[in-house]
């Protein structure tokens, strides 16, 4: 399997770790538009060499984009404009409903598979690239029937064989999804860093007090900016949907505090607690 990977960063160069390990691919093409990412992606071995894009595309059996979702929609195009008829693409999106309208009429659109892995760190660059990083997690396919079968399949066989779950949704279900799920927990995270960082001017203070709580919460605010600035931009009615949900909520604890009724905060937080077996159920299933 001669797989091109365009895109180097974090996923794109996860994936090549794993691929290569597990024996589907037998070469790696990367494609990436910085040379440092290149550079990189070739003395740590993620791939076997760096081609411009209509290179890696021409040789290329399977053709992953792992690029900012800014630069998908003509990505994609632009690659579904150059490859074999027989050849599939796999996006790797966060979100997809901008990238399902960009690519509809196309001539080869079946030979493209829209697809999300659930899976990433707070880092960037193929130097954050970790092995393993993908095993246990979820692997969106969307608009499965607007793809050929075979295709499909392919994209199946690839992320089974990094251990994922393959699950299928409709592009516009993903994204509110995805905002629900995903892109909310970095609103959050931001907005909580702000927030300290704002009261807190002391970095000692910081650095003190902080506990493993805080880390967990907060540690999304060290994410790509512009990537993260993309991803709100794209799926921003979505965004405003549960943004507007989620403040309702704190506006409720904080009504709560404010008029003393501790009692009406205790109830909400037991009601929150039923998220936990949900978070369990993931966290076994990751680790398995």
């Amino acid at each position: 399997m001669n797989i091109a990977i365009v895109g180097l960063g974090l996923i794109g160069g996860s994936l090549a770790k794993d691929l290569r390990a597990n024996g589907f691919a037998s070469k790696l093409t990367g494609v990436d538009s910085s040379s440092i990412h290149r550079r990189v992606a070739l003395e740590l071995g993620l791939v076997d060499e760096c081609l411009p894009l209509e290179d890696a595309v021409f040789e290329a059996d399977l053709v992953v984009l792992a690029i900012p979702v800014r630069a998908l929609c003509q990505g994609m195009v632009e690659v579904l404009n150059q490859i074999d008829e027989d050849a599939v693409v796999v996006d790797m999106g966060s979100t997809k409903a901008e990238i399902a309208e960009a690519i509809q009429g196309h001539p080869l659109r079946k030979r493209a598979v829209l697809a999300h892995p659930m899976a990433g760190t707070e880092y960037s660059g193929p130097q954050a690239a970790v092995s393993n990083l993908f095993q246990g997690k979820a692997a969106i396919i969307c608009d499965r029937d607007d793809s050929d079968p075979d295709a499909v399949r392919l994209a199946e066989r690839m992320f089974q064989s990094l251990f994922m779950r393959v699950v299928y949704m409709e592009s516009k279900e993903h994204d509110v999804h995805a905002a629900y799920v995903s892109h909310i927990s970095h609103i959050s995270s931001f907005a909580l860093a702000l927030t300290v960082l704002e009261k807190e001017a002391s970095s000692a203070n910081i650095f003190n007090l902080a506990s493993g709580g805080f880390r967990s919460t907060v540690r999304l605010a060290k994410s790509n900016p512009t990537m993260w600035r993309d991803v709100f931009e794209q799926n921003s009615q979505n965004l405003l949907d549960v943004l507007d949900n989620y403040l309702e909520h704190v506006q409720d604890f904080r009504n709560d505090i404010a008029q003393g009724d501790f009692q009406q905060a205790f109830r909400r937080m037991e009601q929150a607690n039923a998220i936990g077996p949900i978070l369990d159920q993931v966290f076994e299933s990751t680790v398995k």
